[in-house]
């Protein structure tokens, strides 16, 4: 068996071995979210923020009603682990389209 063994995605043709896309310590997501008021934007917030805590839910983060800039936020999340951040990232991608 081989020590250092890198797999390749037939579908998309690209190799990469799981440390490239997984580092120790990068366990803080970064969303920013728009919307028509500060209504709107707390409202995605908490959709965020519901996806994030069913990865894990001891999941922080800094979001301030108070402090929203102009109908928008920018908030970190701080999950336990860089493999959570990832699977955050991964199914956030369907609220980022909506």
């Amino acid at each position: 068996m081989k020590e250092n063994q890198t797999d390749t995605c037939d579908a998309c043709g690209v190799s990469a071995e799981i440390g490239y896309i997984i580092s120790e310590g990068d366990e803080v997501a970064e969303v920013t979210i728009h919307g028509d008021s500060n209504d709107a934007v707390q409202a995605r917030f908490e959709q965020y923020l519901a996806l994030a805590e069913s990865i894990n839910p001891a999941v922080k983060h800094d979001f301030d009603p108070q402090q929203l800039d102009g109908h928008r936020a920018h908030i970190k999340l701080q999950f336990e682990c860089s493999a959570e951040k990832l699977i955050f990232e991964l199914r956030s991608r369907g609220l980022n389209n909506a």
